[in-house]
């Protein structure tokens, strides 16, 4: 069993015995059976209730953070290893791209211009400005810079420039 799956499998554990408690919790304050209502125990499992809640909370934007976190470091080590190709096919499959859209987003990111793509492809510019604004939407970019900058970003470190350093020379 890999290891997203036993914390997957751990976090829905959790989601389970929360939920237990809580519906144990709600029957007791509304259909309580002791005689004097809200007993001592019936607190203690509202609190637990409520740790179980928080936890759950923190647990799952932990491993949602976790799993973003190792997904980006195994594209950064797919880019290392020469297989550029295949995070950019990667993206590309996310955005949804049609097969024109990817072939405009490769020559952007090549640095070709609009006029160029256009005989490139034997396509009226018009055509090329509507996909390329279609593969910027998709991949939730301004433009052609921040699209280049987002292939860059897999190939950088993140810890290439110190923010305390960034202003001196």
């Amino acid at each position: 069993m890999s290891r997203t799956a036993v914390l997957w499998s751990l976090f829905a554990l959790q989601a389970f015995c929360c939920t237990y408690f809580l519906i144990d919790t709600i029957w007791d304050v509304f259909w309580p059976t002791a005689v004097n209502g809200f007993a001592d125990s019936d607190l203690i499992e509202g609190l637990v209730t409520v740790a179980l809640v928080f936890g759950l909370i923190f647990t799952g934007n932990e491993l949602r953070q976790i799993l973003s976190r190792q997904n980006k470091l195994e594209d950064q080590i797919k880019v290392a290893s020469g297989a550029f190709t295949e995070v950019l096919e990667g993206r590309f499959r996310t955005w949804s791209l049609t097969s024109a859209e990817r072939e405009v987003a490769i020559l952007a990111i090549k640095g070709f211009s609009i006029a160029e793509m256009a005989e490139l492809r034997d396509t009226k510019q018009g055509t090329v400005k509507a996909q390329c604004a279609s593969v910027y939407r998709k991949a939730d970019v301004a433009g052609r810079l921040q699209l280049l900058s987002v292939f860059l970003d897999d190939l950088l470190a993140d810890d290439l420039v110190n923010p305390s350093n960034a202003g001196t020379s």
